[in-house]
This record gives C-alpha cells, structure tokens and sequence, in this order.
C-alpha cells in the first residue's frame, strides 16, 4: 500500500514540476505573438511565484485540515484549470489572472508532499521525489518545442500541458483512499523521520532565527533557488537572443538542464547511501560554477550544451539534501520552523532574482545572463561554505565540552 502511494506521490511531483519550466521556454515566441516586452516574463514568473509562497505559509492549517491527499488532488486541478487558461487567454493580462491559481496550486503540492514524505519514507525518497519534479520540468519544455517547431502556436503547448495535469488529477482523486490506509502501513519505510505525525515535537521552540548559522542556510537557499530559477526562465532568451539558435532547438536545450537536474537527483538517492549531505552540496555547486563559466566560453553546440547540463548536474543534489540536512545542522526540536523559513526563502528567491535579470537586461542586454547565473552560483558556494566552518567549529566546541565533562 505505502509503495503504491509512494508511486502516486511521485506523479504528483511530475505535475508539479510540468509548467514550471514550459514559459522560459515558450517566452521567446510568446513575447512576439503578444507584443510584450522582454521583462513581462518575469513579471509572470514573479506572479506564480508570489501565490506559490502565499499558499505555502497557509498550508499548514490547510493540510492540517483536509489532509495531505485532497489538497493534492485540488492543487492539481487548479494548476490545470490555470494552464488551460493561458491556453484560452487572448492577451497578457489573462496571463497574469491565470498565474494565481497556477501558483497557489503549486505551493500547495510542494509543501505538502514534501511534508509527508519526510514523515512517512526513508530519507534518499526526498532527493528521488525531487527527482521526478525534474522529469516533469524536462518533459515541458519538450512538449512545448515540439509544437513550436511543428508550426503550432505556443497556446497548444499549453493545451496539451494542462491535459495531462487533468489526468493526474484524476488519478489522484481515484486515489484519495490510499492516503488514510497509507498512514497505518507505511511505519515499515520510516528511516530518520518521525514514525506518525502524533509523535511531532510539541516542545517550545525559542527564537530559531538566532541559533548560529540559521541565517547563512537561508541566504544558501535564496541564491540557490535564484540561480536554478534565472537558469530555467531565461536560458532559452540567451541563447536564441545572443547566441541565433532557433526558438524550437533553444527550447530542446532548455530541457537538457532540467534533464540534468532530473539525473542528477535520482542519482543522488543511490549517493546518500555513502555520502553525506555536506560533501554532496560542497560538489554540487562547484559543479554548478563550472557549468556557468563554461557559458563565456567561445559559443559551440557542444561548449553551450555542456554549460547547461553540467548546471543542472550541479544543481542536482543541492535542494534536497539542504532539505535533509536541517535538522543535523540545528536540532530536530527547531527543524519545523527553520524547514518553513527554508522553503519561504527559496520561494523568493525564484520569485525576485528572475525578474531583477529580466529588468536589466531590458534596459542593457540578455548577454549579462552567463554573468549572473556565476554570480548566484558563487553566492550561494561562499554562504554555505560559511555555514560548514560554522558548524564545524560548534561540533568542535561540543566535543570538547564532552571531553571536559568526562575529564571531571
């Protein structure tokens, strides 16, 4: 029963990560057909993004109510109902009503699925679930290029995307029972999580924005989330604007860096096996930088591709294991709310960052974007290298308290 829910859940991440990627890809050719200017995706971007962040400071109370299986179900119908708006929208400004419910839906999933896999499965499912959000941001921009490239307009893209959310959908209403039998088989899948939500910590928990280094993770967690949202958002402008590649194959270059995610996640869950999270997210962002310097190099087929799968290779392990390191770094007694302020800050971080590129570049050039995505990248390597000696130097002192301790 736990394994055929887990099987659902992981179809629901797809969904969730289906339009995430498809208007990056599609902007190139939504801007001409709408006489919109370049920076009006990112004013989008920043719309989903803000009623992702709403929906996740609620959901909570929402989940908390209706449970884990009907806000799914819900969240996913409203993301259909929205793309199949953006399918039907005759000008920018129904795009723009379209984005709320795209992303109060979004928000939704993403922090309830994310809660119940950490409390009910072993720890490597939280980079595999985060896995599959990649294969559905990999398969959008597919979806969308062929259609672009088929002569098709960028409004059946999204026709299509929102099909297959309705059907996902469906699937998830048919499955609605499986949510309540699951939480009484599931125990045997429990690793580091707590066995049942019963058993949460109901301890007080004391101001756990000044516990030391809480800060540098969320500073690791805004710049991560705008590197790997300024990379999806406007790759695909770079490269056709800068570079002469034709919208369709720009698009199909789009979805190799979500590819590269989508590998590198899965991958990971095998890797957690014999890796810490630390030594995982120190390679991923050097991995990361690499690829993003790799974007100044003299353009070719094989220098330009390489760039954007080695960032998503890089970006791969980074989200989740974060995630999973919450509560080694400070405690599982503050784990909860720190995890809140966590997943609050990256929803800015894809909310802001963006934009702020897109702004620039109107007013200069889109050929800032290598610059940016290495100035991101390097960010978030020296925040979270901080954090390390950080917490290093408070292991060192614990041990050494102990060793006293045990002296006398």
């Amino acid at each position: 029963m736990a394994t055929i829910l887990l099987v659902i859940i992981y179809l629901a991440f797809i969904s969730l990560g289906l339009p995430d990627s498809v208007l990056g890809a599609a902007w190139p050719v939504m801007q001409a057909d709408l006489g919109a200017p370049l920076e009006t995706a990112g004013w989008l971007f920043m719309t989903i993004a803000g009623g992702t962040i709403i929906s996740s400071l609620v959901s909570g109370r929402i989940l908390k109510r209706f449970g884990t299986g009907k806000v799914s179900f819900f969240s996913t119908l409203m993301t259909a109902a929205a793309l199949l708006g953006f399918y039907f929208a005759p000008s920018v400004y129904w795009l723009f009503l379209c984005a709320i419910p795209l992303g109060l839906g979004a928000g939704a999933i993403d922090a309830g699925l994310n809660d119940y896999v950490a409390a009910h499965y072993k720890a490597h499912h939280m980079s595999w679930l985060h896995s599959f959000w990649g294969v559905g941001a990999t398969i959008g921009p597919i979806i969308m290029a062929q259609y672009i490239a088929g002569g098709n307009s960028w409004s059946n893209g999204y026709f299509a995307i929102a099909g297959i959310q309705f059907v996902l959908a469906i699937i998830l209403l048919l499955t609605l029972p499986l949510w309540n039998k699951g939480k009484k088989n599931n125990k045997a899948l429990v690793g580091e999580a707590e066995e049942s939500e019963e058993r949460v910590d109901h301890a007080e928990i004391v101001k756990p924005l000044q516990i030391k280094g809480v800060k540098l993770a969320l500073l690791s967690f805004l710049f991560y989330c705008g590197a790997e949202a300024t990379m999806g958002l406007w790759g695909s402008s770079f490269l056709v604007s800068m570079k002469g590649l034709p919208a369709a194959e720009a698009a199909q270059w789009v979805s190799f860096y979500f590819a590269g995610i989508t590998i590198g996640r899965f991958i990971t869950g095998f890797i957690t096996f014999k890796v810490n999270n630390r030594t995982l997210i120190r390679m991923g962002q050097i991995l990361a930088l690499a690829g993003a310097l790799l974007l100044f190099l003299p353009f070719t087929s094989v220098i330009a591709l390489a760039g954007f799968v080695l960032v998503g290779l890089g970006l791969a392990p980074i989200f989740p294991c974060m995630l999973h390191e919450t509560p080694a770094r400070f405690g599982k007694k503050h784990s909860q709310t720190i995890m809140g302020y966590q997943m609050a800050v990256a929803y800015t971080g894809s909310t802001f960052l963006p934009p702020v590129l897109g702004f620039i570049a109107s007013h200069s050039t889109i050929g800032i974007f290598p610059l940016c995505i290495v100035l991101l990248a390097a960010a978030m390597f020296l925040s979270s290298e901080k954090l390390n000696r950080l917490l290093n130097k408070k292991e060192i002192n614990s041990s050494e308290d102990v060793t006293f301790s045990t002296n006398r």
